[in-house]
């Protein structure tokens, strides 16, 4: 979704590689490829101006250290490393802001947050996914159908309450105003604490639309008013913020379709030309995808340094630490089925876009070649291969190597090709064959619960290797489930992340010298060596079988 954003900070940081010293003419270089990209990105023209004005001065007047001690270990540091962290500060102090996502009222009264906007930017389904993370801050929130312009706007806040299980509020065939107005005695009255009032929009901004939300912002007197903005819309986003602001001192901003086509330039423009923050940005249809705007991690995003934070939360949301420590203890003793492994996907799969997933990832986001698009149908198209087997096979995958017509069944059944099925068998066997060079270290991602334990695992393995501690089983350590050890993330070449696969995201330490998974396979007897070699005969026998 950055795309657009990101490259300019990419070719400045490539520009200035190499470089030991920050000079006049590397600095104007490296801004003109910002420069470029910003307004690419439908960032307005004064904001481009003044933010990289501030990075000139800060680059200009900075010194360069090549070599920096941070706990005990001295680190190489290039002119770009030192450009870019001077471009992260600017671009958080021209995002960030102090104070909470949303103003509470006091206690014994009902907050209320205003929602206005255009016509066409998300307004309704925003309210009910606001509703939604209010349900998560253990708040009791009732929805306010106060958009009486458009057909089926009630109707339609009405099935999106249901779905999410909050009251919404209505009067026919009466005014906004005195829909509003009648709503807070309604909310007292079921025992809510928070009155959400989804209000009319216009296809544009005119006076009889901001006569309107006048009067009900004088009526209902809201502790927020949150103005929704399509970021596709780009630089209209600023003049649509500006005119809002003017009528009705809106007190946040709430960007939607960020997961579509959006340049991204909407995020940087508002709150530099308003003064009213982003609160929160959607990134999907469904009504859990918004998400409170981090200026940290948006600025970790553009400059393809992730966003570990987000991915955090991310993975609270979706993922079961119990059934995270029983995949792992099933990962690290081999006895992991593609069962298993379609739950890895489908887990993979709510986390949302595989896209938004690696942007959020340090240091992946920026190994993206231009242009370069992930297939989140690839997810889908292994789900109805893994679907298309029996339970057997997905217990026994070697079955449909023995079997070559179990593949040519599985093609059928699943409207795929037998070289897709065997494809994903291929991986996937291979998957668990590295599954013991898994784990390596992960850096802050061994943040994330059962992640660090993944490392520990590593470490203790060649603790018994080396001699250092006594050998025995190795214990299910705890995992995150779609991150370690899985085969290839779709449509992305493999680009060598060791133990950082995910279904389509290259095999394990498939390029790069930093894979060396044959160096902790476990050693085998001579029987079991004995008996492998009579596998595979037995294996390659059959696919002779199957050929002729």
């Amino acid at each position: 979704m950055f795309d657009a954003l990101a490259r300019g900070f990419r070719e400045a940081r490539n520009r200035l590689s190499g470089l030991t010293e920050l000079n006049e003419k590397s600095i104007k270089a490296a801004l003109r490829e910002i420069r470029l990209s910003l307004l690419e990105a439908d960032v307005e023209l004064g904001v481009v101006k003044r933010f990289l004005a501030r990075v000139e001065e800060a680059a200009l007047g900075s010194t360069v250290q090549t070599r920096i001690k941070h706990g005990g270990d001295t680190h190489q540091v290039t002119a770009g490393d030192q450009f870019i962290k001077i471009c992260n500060d600017e671009l958080v102090k021209l995002l960030a802001h102090d104070g909470e996502v949303v103003a509470y009222a006091p206690s014994g009264s009902r907050t209320a947050v205003m929602m206005v906007g255009l016509q066409g930017s998300g307004k309704t389904t925003t309210a009910a996914k606001l509703a939604l993370w209010f349900q998560k801050q253990d708040r009791k929130p009732m929805l306010v159908a106060a958009d009486m312009q458009r057909p089926a706007a009630v109707e339609q806040l009405k099935v999106l309450g249901e779905q999410i299980d909050v009251p919404v509020f209505n009067i026919p065939n009466e005014t906004p105003v005195a829909i509003c107005t009648a709503a807070d005695a309604e909310a007292q009255k079921l025992g809510c604490d928070v009155v959400i009032y989804d209000t009319a929009g216009r296809l544009a901004i005119d006076e009889p639309l901001m006569t309107e939300l006048g009067e009900i912002k004088s009526a209902v007197t809201p502790d927020n008013v949150l103005l929704v903005i399509d970021a596709m819309i780009g630089q209209d986003a600023v003049t649509t913020a500006k005119s809002f602001n003017e009528r009705l001192a809106i007190s946040g901003v709430v960007l939607t379709k960020l997961d579509g086509d959006a340049r991204g330039g909407a995020a940087l423009s508002v709150k530099e030309v308003t003064g009213a923050p982003v609160a929160f940005v959607g990134l999907g249809e469904t009504l859990d995808k918004l998400e409170e705007f981090r200026a940290e991690g948006m600025a970790g995003r553009i400059l393809g340094m992730g966003d570990v934070v987000g991915l955090m939360k991310d993975f609270e949301d979706v993922v079961d630490q119990k059934k995270a420590e029983e995949d792992a203890a099933k990962m690290l003793s081999g006895d992991f089925t593609l069962e298993d492994f379609l739950n890895q996907v489908r887990t993979i799969q709510q986390m949302g876009s595989l896209k938004d997933l690696v942007e959020k990832m340090p240091g992946l986001g920026g190994m993206m070649p231009p242009g370069a698009d992930l297939d989140d149908g690839e997810l889908v198209r292994i789900e109805a291969m893994i679907q298309s087997m029996t339970k057997a096979e997905r217990r026994d995958p070697n079955s449909m190597v023995r079997e070559p017509t179990r593949v040519a069944r599985v093609a059928k059944g699943s409207g795929h090709t037998e070289q897709a099925v065997g494809e994903l068998i291929q991986k996937f066997l291979f998957m668990k064959q590295m599954m013991d060079g898994m784990g390596q270290n992960m850096g802050m991602l061994g943040n994330i619960p059962g992640m660090k334990n993944v490392a520990m695992a590593r470490n203790m393995r060649r603790a018994m290797k080396s001699g250092k501690m006594p050998g025995g089983g190795m214990p299910g350590m705890p995992g995150m489930p779609g991150m370690p050890g899985m085969p290839g993330m779709p449509g992305m070449p493999p680009m060598g992340v060791p133990g950082m696969g995910m279904p389509g995201m290259g095999m394990p330490g498939a390029a790069g010298p930093a894979s060396e998974p044959a160096k902790s396979m476990k050693k085998l007897s001579k029987s079991e060596k004995n008996a492998r070699k009579s596998q595979r005969k037995r294996e390659r026998a059959a696919r002779k079988k199957g050929k002729k």
